[in-house]
């Protein structure tokens, strides 16, 4: 197999005799790749180009500048753990030689082989640590399918402007995103946790958020759950917290693994439509009421207007009568000024003639007869004035039933 990011070759390292060669084609005839390298930075070129394992014979290292081998092994990702097959001399293993140890120490994942070996022991070898390293590829991939999978919730995440937030039980330690932390008023570099959000929710609320905890808790059921928290700006806030519970083997609940929005924009206006929707369902009660009422109300304004009609037009009558009798009176008071005049005339000349005729009585008896008519025309046209109002009634005592035989 050549180099590449899941190589399984071997590499060799035996500067001295013929162990690389020998090991090399032990290892192509168990079925493996395997290349020779001449020396120690040529063995860090291959290891760093693609390889499964490294086959180091111990003369190659003991004196040898370590530097950039121990620097690459340190330099490995956190899944890979290289392993290196160490070739000692007989009574060279570990726990009869403390250098061998150290170096162990220094390079890592080392297994031992003292030489002279059987080549089952080596094939043995080169297999156990090539099936690890295959491992650790798998690991790799994992790693990567995880490390991508979390980078496209992340991006879903963002773009739905959700936070992510874990509840770890019993301990009731908070993890929360700075997403999360946003939504509740606080920075991402400030620590938040599951104290500060309890205290955080507005007090109306905490009531049913802890009923509605406790129950998912409880049953190992989902989280869900939307209330107002208010920040520490003193302003408030409306959240939507959705968790899913993680149990444990034995069914307990381990944590509560969730993501939180925050929905203010959403309630407000939600708030202003029932506001709006109540405001509405008052006015149709009101106008129903009005239409109602309202043939009611237009029949008793026409009776109202009917009789404000009905008064305009005995008003008026009762205003022309006044005119008509206004105006016969000014005719009557001209009449009976004009006829004062000709009975004052009349009976001045009557009452000269009296004075002047004989004494008969019968002549007398005439004039007194046409003075009493001229007297009773004068009083006649008292009256006459009286009724057009041009002379001052006076209330006297009379006999009525002289006035009437007169």
């Amino acid at each position: 197999m050549r180099p590449g990011d899941t190589s399984e070759r071997a590499v060799v390292l035996a500067p001295t005799g013929r162990d690389a060669n020998v090991a090399a084609s032990l290892i192509r005839e168990a079925g493996f790749a395997a290349d020779v390298c001449p020396d120690l930075d040529a063995l860090v070129r291959e290891m760093a180009a693609g390889a499964g394992l490294a086959i180091i014979a111990n003369e190659a290292v003991k004196t040898a500048d370590l530097r950039s081998l121990v620097r690459w092994l340190n330099e490995q990702p956190s899944w890979s753990d290289f392993p290196i097959v160490l070739l000692t001399r007989q009574g060279g293993g570990p726990e009869r030689n403390p250098d061998a140890m150290r170096l162990g120490q220094a390079l890592g994942n080392v297994t031992f082989i003292e030489r002279p070996f059987h080549p089952t022991t080596l094939v043995s070898v080169v297999g156990s640590a090539i099936r690890g390293r295959r491992r650790q590829y798998q690991s790799r991939a994992i790693l990567e399918t995880l490390t991508e999978s979390e980078g496209l919730l992340q991006t879903a995440l963002s773009a739905g402007r959700l936070g992510a937030l874990e509840l770890h039980l019993p301990s009731l330690r908070l993890e929360a995103s700075n997403t999360c932390k946003l939504f509740f008023g606080r920075r991402p570099e400030q620590e938040f946790s599951y104290q500060d959000l309890l205290e955080s929710v507005h007090p109306d609320d905490r009531v049913r958020r802890q009923t509605v905890f406790d129950r998912a808790v409880a049953s190992g059921g989902d989280y869900s759950i939307e209330y107002r928290n208010v920040w520490p700006d003193g302003s408030q806030h409306w959240v939507d917290i959705r968790a899913r519970a993680v149990l444990r083997p034995d069914g307990t609940v381990r944590s509560l693994v969730g993501v939180c929005s925050d929905i203010t924009a959403r309630k407000v206006a939600e708030i202003e439509r029932e506001n709006l929707l109540a405001q509405l369902a008052a006015e149709r009660t009101a106008l129903a009421e009005l239409t109602a009422t309202l043939e009611q109300r237009v029949e008793q304004r026409t009776a109202d207007l009917m009789t404000e009609v009905a008064a305009r037009e005995k008003a008026q009558d009762q205003l022309r009568q006044a005119q008509k009798m206004e105006t016969i009176g000014q005719l009557t008071g001209g009449v009976a000024h004009d006829f004062n005049n000709l009975l004052m005339a009349v009976m001045g000349n009557l009452d000269l003639l009296r004075k002047r005729i004989p004494d008969d009585p019968r002549l007398r008896r005439l004039i007194d007869g046409a003075l009493q008519g001229a007297e009773r025309g004068a009083s006649l046209t008292q009256r006459l004035l009286a009724f057009a109002r041009q002379q001052d009634l006076r209330a006297e005592a009379v006999d009525l039933g002289t006035l009437i035989r007169g």
